[in-house]
C-alpha cells in the first residue's frame, strides 16, 4: 500500500491539473461566447447573400457561361478540412479527420485522385502523418477567423476548379449547434449547388434594370456566396472547437475532482492503518515487558 505521503504528493498533483483545466473551461467560455455572437450576426447577411443569389439567377435565366456552377465528370475531388489549430476539445479534431479520410477512401475507390486543403495545425500535422500531401494548409486563422481568410481559402478553390485541376470540392467541418452538440457537417462547395441559385425567387412587382447586365452580377455574387459560405463554416467551426474544448475540460475537471476524492479516501486508509500498526507494536511492547 502507498504510504500517506504518497498518496498526498498524489492529491496535490491532481489538484494542479485541476485547477489548470478548470481555467481553460473558463476560457474557453468566454470564447465561446464571443463566437456565437459573430454566427449570430453573420446569418442573416448570409440568408439573404443566398436568397439574393437566387433572385438574381432567376432574372439571368440561362446559366451556361458561369464556371463556378459548370459541372464535369468527376476525376479529381478536393477536400477541405476544418480543424483547430490545438487540442485538448475531445473529439472535435478526429472526426473531421476521420469523415475527410473516410471520403478519401470513397473517392479513390472509384478511381479518382484527392486534392487535400487543410485548415487548423492539428488536421494538417495529422494527415501529413497519415502520408497524406497537402495541396494548401492554414494555421493561426481558427480562434478568430477573418473573412480575408475565408476570401484566401474561397479564392484558391475556385482556381482550382476553373483551371481544371479538381473536378468537385467537399469542406467537412463541426457545426455548432450547443455548447454540448457538434454536428459534423459534409457540404459540396463546387460546382455550387443548385439548390443555391434556382430556389424560389422573390416576387418584386416592377421591373428592375441591372448595371452592368444580369449575367454581370451574378457572376460577381456568386464568388461572394462562396466566400460566405466558407466563412460562415468557419466561424461555425470555431464555436464548435471552443464548445467541444469547455466540455472536454469540464469533464476533465469532475474526474479530477472524483479522483481526489477516491485518494483523500486511501490516505485515510493508509493513516487507519499506520496508526493501528503503531498501537499493535505498543501493546506488542507492553506484553513483551509484562
Amino acid at each position: 500500500m502507498a504510504t500517506q505521503q504518497d498518496i498526498k504528493r498524489r492529491i496535490s498533483s491532481v489538484n494542479n491539473t485541476k485547477k489548470i483545466t478548470k481555467a481553460m473551461e473558463l476560457v474557453a467560455g468566454s470564447r465561446l461566447r464571443r463566437a456565437q455572437a459573430r454566427i449570430e450576426a453573420l446569418r442573416p447577411y448570409a440568408d439573404r447573400m443566398q436568397q439574393l443569389t437566387v433572385d438574381v439567377a432567376a432574372a439571368t435565366g440561362d446559366l451556361s457561361d458561369q464556371p463556378l456552377l459548370a459541372r464535369r465528370d468527376v476525376k479529381n475531388v478536393a477536400v477541405v478540412a476544418l480543424t483547430g489549430d490545438r487540442g485538448l476539445a475531445g473529439a472535435f479534431n478526429a472526426n473531421v479527420v476521420r469523415r475527410s479520410l473516410e471520403i478519401a477512401r470513397e473517392q479513390r475507390a472509384e478511381g479518382r485522385e484527392v486534392v487535400w486543403l487543410v485548415v487548423g495545425r492539428r488536421g494538417a500535422s495529422t494527415l501529413r502523418f497519415r502520408r497524406q500531401t497537402l495541396t494548401a494548409d492554414y494555421a493561426g486563422i481558427t480562434d478568430r477567423p477573418a473573412y480575408s481568410d475565408a476570401q484566401a481559402i474561397a479564392q484558391r478553390v475556385a482556381d482550382l476548379y476553373e483551371q481544371g485541376e479538381v473536378d468537385q470540392v467537399v469542406m467537412v467541418y463541426n457545426h455548432f449547434v450547443t455548447a454540448l452538440t457538434q454536428r459534423l457537417e459534409e457540404v459540396e462547395l463546387l460546382p455550387v449547388p443548385e439548390e443555391a441559385v434556382t430556389g424560389e425567387a422573390v416576387e418584386i412587382e416592377g421591373s428592375y434594370i441591372f448595371e452592368p447586365d444580369e449575367r454581370d452580377v451574378l457572376a460577381d455574387l456568386i464568388p461572394r456566396y462562396l466566400e460566405v459560405t466558407i466563412y460562415r463554416a468557419l466561424l461555425e467551426s470555431t464555436a464548435s472547437e471552443h464548445g467541444a474544448r469547455m466540455t472536454a475540460m469540464r469533464n476533465a475537471s469532475d474526474n479530477a475532482g472524483t479522483l481526489i476524492d477516491d485518494l483523500t479516501l486511501k490516505m485515510n486508509r493508509a493513516r487507519q492503518a499506520e496508526i493501528t500498526q503503531e498501537i499493535l507494536e505498543v501493546v506488542a511492547g507492553a506484553d513483551a515487558l509484562s
